[in-house]
């Protein structure tokens, strides 16, 4: 049975109580409301007849101003689902041509779209596709293939229990937490920050060793007193977004974890200013009052941001598929290929052709979106504990 119509208080009730009235059985419901628009869609068992069921539910429909459409089989057809996924897709804005795209690539896998719903209509739209019949792997690298002629973002996880449950998520801090470069906001005291600014998109760009080029731009710091430190805490700029993401994750239950090839110096104080729970990134040295151009210890490199987030799964006793690590450069590739959903956040062309998944809007708070959680859900938590909700916009640079 199909129900369709204007929703109001109290529609499905009234409809209910009168299939009540001849003894029904539901075996099965789901009810969508879009923009105002009902369409329920019940499995019933006759209590009686099927001719008294359905003249039922033809008054009734006739009454609240709905259509009815009703269809007779025998059992409720329900099929075992296998190969759950959830596909998530980004756009701003989302195209018809673009969806045409992704549910046509959906159809040729042999899989089936159990249901769509929309994540969020801003920043950027958002739509989910709960599929079953599904080679994710597969179709996994066929969608992003897809998404990238068409402008669109696109997420394929695995469903089920798989997409509930606590989480560890770990971010990288230059150019994803933040929207500068601390190596360079550091070399701009010394007067060398277009130099090492060169060298810092070489390295990220993978072109050059990262502990190397590290340490060469460490050197340009020499000598400069250690008050600049607090100067360019002070500098730092959340990415849009940023605070929602960490805020909405630990009202989750969620554990969030920063790696960075930057300085504990600065990255310290980030941490502490949003709650996270696990922190590594490099130390510089300090002799004197002064730097001296050198870190101190190993260096948080590719290889050491992947053993981080090893070692943040281990204290929380999650394995790596319950994790998920966010980052922009080539340094951060080894950490995206081990962890249960790698996003590579505006990031460098080399990394995004890597990464399972791609995210190009400047918002970090859209990384919610492709764990299944709604801008309404995200908001209506925010209402609930008074927390004030601004539209995500580059301009709000503490959002």
């Amino acid at each position: 049975m199909t129900v369709t119509g204007l929703d109001r208080p109290g529609v499905t009730g009234a409809l209910l109580s009168a299939l009540a009235d001849v003894g029904a059985e539901v075996l099965d419901i789901q009810q969508v409301v879009v923009h105002g628009h009902l369409t329920l869609a019940l499995v019933l068992r006759p209590g009686a007849h099927a001719e008294q069921l359905r003249d039922a539910a033809a008054v009734a429909a006739h009454r609240l101003g709905l259509s009815l459409g009703v269809v007779t089989g025998t059992g409720d057809n329900a099929r075992p689902r296998h190969g759950r996924a959830a596909v998530v897709v980004l756009g701003a804005p989302l195209g018809a041509d673009a969806v045409s795209l992704v549910t046509s690539r959906i159809a040729e896998h042999g899989a089936n779209i159990d249901r769509i719903r929309r994540l969020s209509r801003y920043p950027v739209t958002t739509v989910e596709f709960d599929i079953s019949g599904a080679d994710v792997p597969t179709l996994r690298t066929e969608l992003t293939r897809a998404a990238a002629t068409v402008g669109i973002d696109i997420a394929v996880a695995p469903g089920g229990l798989a997409r509930r449950g606590r989480r560890l998520v770990v971010l990288d801090v230059d150019s994803t937490l933040i929207q500068q470069e601390v190596i360079e906001l550091l070399a701009a005291h010394s007067g060398r920050e277009a130099e090492v600014a060169e060298v810092t998109a070489r390295a990220m760009a993978g072109e050059l060793d990262f502990e190397e080029s590290l340490r060469a731009r460490v050197a340009t710091l020499a000598g400069l007193p250690a008050s600049v430190l607090e100067q360019v805490r002070a500098e730092v700029v959340l990415t849009p977004g940023a605070r929602t993401l960490v805020r909405t994750l630990k009202r989750l239950g969620f554990t969030v974890g920063l790696v960075s090839g930057g300085f504990i110096e600065i990255v310290g104080a980030l941490a502490e200013d949003l709650g996270i729970d696990h922190v590594r990134a490099n130390r510089l040295e300090i002799e004197n009052g002064r730097l001296t151009g050198r870190v101190v210890g190993d260096v948080v490199d590719r290889a050491g941001k992947a053993l981080a987030l090893r070692a943040f799964a281990e204290q929380e006793q999650l394995p790596l598929s319950r994790t998920v690590a966010i980052g922009d450069g080539a340094n951060d590739l080894d950490m995206l290929a081990i962890a249960g959903l790698g996003v590579a956040f505006n990031a460098k062309p080399l990394v995004r052709e890597r990464a399972q998944t791609s995210v190009n809007v400047p918002y970090l708070d859209s990384v919610l979106y492709l764990l299944g959680i709604s801008r309404e859900e995200i908001e209506e938590a925010d209402l609930d504990d008074g927390t004030p909700t601004l539209a995500p916009s580059v301009d709000h640079r503490d959002h």
